[in-house]
């Protein structure tokens, strides 16, 4: 009986690790987002408790991190064949864009609060530096390989559209953010090593707030042809505020960086060595800050309507999905908060405050229940292997011959 049971335990762990896939970096996402903002909570932020919840959910996060990058090696060193069908995947493949995001949230923790606690100096610093360098690398893979392969390996059909379609433009946002936090602390040591991080995070954050206007365009097309996806699908509604919400903290990161950075003493820019260069760069950036606050805000109240809507008869099921709700949610109440901080609004502040608690609230109750179905397996389900186990079960019946691929390619391209 006890051979038995440990082989009944082995296979389980297996197929966990078997059905283990990338989406499951939206729970370090969401994870480093509360961190965050226990960070920059506009009351009592620097108070003992406040400091040491940040810590508490900053080593949370870096163990899910760790524990997650293993549980992935694992899965393609033991199944390498699972590579390529959940690349051709047309749902799947993207959430490989949660894993830089998910890096990018520990550093701008690790800045904010390691670095600037005292702790390694310069050579720490340059060590997220370097880090950062490599997250807008794998940033800018995501939003360029991963597109290209929706444009020539995917098949899509506009009804089966969801907004996690902006998963590998939203990497060039969050990257552009920890681009901003780094910068500052950089500029102590060298300036332009300060500036040409505000350049690239510039550069990278129009180039993701760009391509995401556009899906979301397509996206708001879809919804109105064809309603409110079905089913846990319509927790992807919630999407459109991250990019929102973590580019307009970013552009408000990048205008006040600016402001200290300029006007510059030296080379032969004209616009840079302007006197009030930095101050109109940095009201720029709050405007338009203000004006990507209030496109978030938009589609929330379209959020809120659309699930209203769809859990009216139907109670959804608790599915890995329900975490891609704690980062969008995080980031809107992150610029929420730093618009207090530029404007001194109290609106900003009080509304800021409560969004920070409700989407901690959403996490504490993601995570207990994530917790209770990690025990029994039940939450790992990998929807590109079960469209290949069906096809290739089919094409057993249909033919001996047959390689169960040949099916699969059919059925993994039509699922979502």
């Amino acid at each position: 009986m006890d051979t038995l049971s440990d082989s009944q335990t082995r296979k389980s762990l297996k197929d966990c690790v078997r059905h283990f896939t990338p989406a499951w970096f939206a729970a370090v996402m969401g994870t480093g987002s509360i961190s965050i903002l226990f960070h920059n909570f506009p009351y009592a932020s620097e108070s003992r408790i406040m400091v040491v919840f940040t810590y508490i959910f900053f080593f949370l996060n870096l163990a899910l991190f760790i524990i997650f990058n293993a549980l992935t090696a694992a899965r393609y060193i033991l199944f390498p064949d699972i590579w390529s069908i959940m690349l051709r995947h047309p749902t799947q493949s993207l959430y490989l864009g949660t894993y830089p995001m998910g890096a990018a949230t520990l550093i701008s923790v690790a800045v904010g609060l390691i670095y600037e606690g005292g702790f390694g100096g310069r050579a720490f610093l340059y060590t997220l530096w370097a880090l950062w360098w490599l997250d807008v690398a794998l940033s800018l893979l995501c939003t360029f390989a991963i597109v290209h392969i929706m444009k020539t390996r995917h098949e899509h059909v506009l009804q089966r559209m969801t907004a996690v379609w902006l998963l590998p433009v939203v990497t060039l946002i969050v990257a552009s953010s920890t681009g901003g936090v780094l910068a500052a602390p950089l500029a102590k040591y060298s300036a332009s090593h300060s500036l040409l991080t505000y350049a690239a995070s510039a550069v990278i954050v129009f180039m993701g707030v760009g391509l995401a206007f556009m899906i979301l365009t397509a996206y708001l097309l879809r919804l109105i042809l064809h309603g409110v996806p079905s089913g846990p699908g319509v927790l992807s509604v919630f999407m459109p505020l991250g990019p929102m919400g973590q580019a307009g903290y970013s552009l408000l990161l990048i205008g006040q960086g600016l402001q200290s950075a300029l006007p510059l003493k030296y080379g032969g820019s004209t616009i840079l060595r302007q006197e009030h260069a930095g101050e109109i760069i940095s009201v720029l950036s709050i405007c338009v800050a203000m004006a990507l606050w209030s496109l978030a805000t938009m589609w929330f109240i379209y959020a809120i309507l659309a699930v209203l809507e769809s859990t009216r008869e139907v109670r959804l099921p608790f599915k890995q999905a329900f975490w891609g709700l704690i980062f969008p949610n995080g980031v809107y109440a992150n610029l929420t908060i730093q618009l207090y901080r530029e404007l001194d609004s109290p609106f900003f502040r009080v509304w800021g405050s409560i969004y920070s608690a409700g989407t901690l609230v959403l996490w504490a109750w993601v995570f207990v229940r994530t917790l209770t179905l990690v025990h029994n397996g039940a939450i790992f389900e990998s929807p590109c292997l079960e469209d290949f186990d069906m096809g290739h079960a089919e094409g057993k019946r249909k033919s001996p011959q047959m390689p169960g691929c040949a099916s699969m390619s059919v059925t993994t391209t039509l699922a979502y």
